[in-house]
């Protein structure tokens, strides 16, 4: 059974960063889709990141381009989600996510096979 534990949330002003990370086991991974979703409140769960386990190819929300990292360590089966220029827009639960079969050009919530319990993040203006 694949289990994904997060952890980095917390509370941040604005323009500062936060890195979050997420323990994978359970799963060979190998040519999973590995990633990060927020759920904002009142808002549904939306694709922040995600990242090929093998190829390592990224894709990203519009809104976090240039400002958020997603990375992988593979011999410590651990998901990292750098988040830079942190805006109060970027409040919300971060869950962690994978889905067995990767991914196309676009990834979302009704795709993930398995979620984290999630972790707060909260950026303050």
């Amino acid at each position: 059974q694949v289990q994904l534990v997060e952890s980095g949330g917390g509370l941040v002003q604005a323009g500062g960063s936060l890195r979050l990370s997420c323990a994978a086991s359970g799963g060979p991974f190998s040519g999973y889709g590995m990633g990060w979703f927020r759920q904002a409140p009142g808002k549904e769960r939306e694709l922040v990141a995600g990242i090929r386990w093998n190829r390592g190819r990224t894709i990203y929300a519009d809104s976090v381009k240039g400002r958020f990292t997603n990375s992988r360590d593979n011999a410590k089966k651990t998901l990292y989600l750098q988040m830079n220029s942190l805006k109060p827009e970027g409040t919300g639960v971060y869950y962690c996510a994978t889905n067995r079969n990767g991914f196309g050009s676009i990834w979302t919530s009704r795709e993930v096979h398995y979620w984290g319990q999630g972790t707060q993040v909260t950026v303050s203006s």
